[in-house]
């Protein structure tokens, strides 16, 4: 069964620990930014004097892998979107196509990743709540079984209609996504997009590209031996470094031998 998060704003303090958890879980050392980033997995951003948590919402049908020509992008069973930086190319398709703005890519790294909250795909395929929602003190991060969370949404308007804006962003968005919110004001007001339709996103992308097969094709066999290339230079750079440091050893060591005599 599908796994979820539930994000209830009113109940968030913004004591940014659900922040620190994701950023010790996936060892991101870098200062902590204001925005989402390639090394700020999720944040908190302020509007209307509320508390709003950003980081991948996990799309049931996500654009991103729909747009990857190289399935670097996937939709585990579970629910993450996870990332496999050993398929990437570099394309950064995936970027183009996601609807809310969320991959990141290592712009100044040598060796360049596409980087985003991946829902911590290890925990979730054991049924285990990721660090963030386990780390949030007042229970405004909530997670497991997507329809059990979408109950528990509805029961919580039901029960404090006056408490909350009629509505679960996520529930149908775009095809629905793992990540869900809950608000006491409309959801546009938070920055959450609310044009999107009911429609899967995915779907349309997967048809856009079918339209141009071959300038796809085209593009995946440029980038992809333009990024070959670029790790062949990466390899045979490393190997020169190598044999470099061998050799200045040996010469090292044969002068200390002669100066020992």
């Amino acid at each position: 069964m599908s796994k979820g998060m539930l994000i209830d704003i009113t109940a968030c303090t913004g004591c940014r620990a659900c922040v620190n958890a994701c950023r010790t879980k996936n060892r991101l050392d870098a200062p902590p930014g204001a925005r989402l980033s390639e090394t700020d997995f999720t944040v908190l951003e302020h509007r209307d004097r509320l508390a709003v948590r950003r980081m991948c919402y996990h799309c049931n049908d996500p654009a991103c892998a729909s747009a990857c020509p190289v399935a670097a992008m996937v939709r585990t069973p579970e629910g993450p979107v996870a990332y496999d930086e050993h398929r990437c190319m570099g394309c950064r398709y995936c970027m183009v196509a996601c609807p809310h703005g969320v991959p990141a890519f290592e712009w100044h790294s040598r060796m360049p990743r596409v980087r985003k909250c991946a829902f911590c795909p290890d925990h979730v395929a054991e049924g285990r709540p990721p660090p963030c929602a386990t780390a949030c003190p007042t229970e405004a991060t909530l997670f497991g079984d997507r329809d059990a969370l979408i109950k528990a949404a509805t029961a919580r308007i039901d029960a404090r209609p006056e408490r909350y804006y009629p509505g679960i962003w996520g529930r149908d968005v775009a095809g629905g996504t793992s990540v869900m919110f809950l608000s006491p004001v409309p959801f546009d007001r938070l920055g959450l997009r609310t044009d999107l339709g009911p429609d899967p996103l995915g779907h349309a992308t997967g048809r856009i590209l079918a339209l141009v097969p071959g300038t796809a094709a085209t593009v995946v066999t440029v980038l992809g031996g333009t990024y070959w290339l670029y790790r062949r230079r990466a390899a045979v750079a490393a190997e020169q470094a190598l044999a470099a440091a061998r050799d200045g050893a040996d010469a090292a060591a044969r002068e200390g031998r002669e100066g020992g005599r």
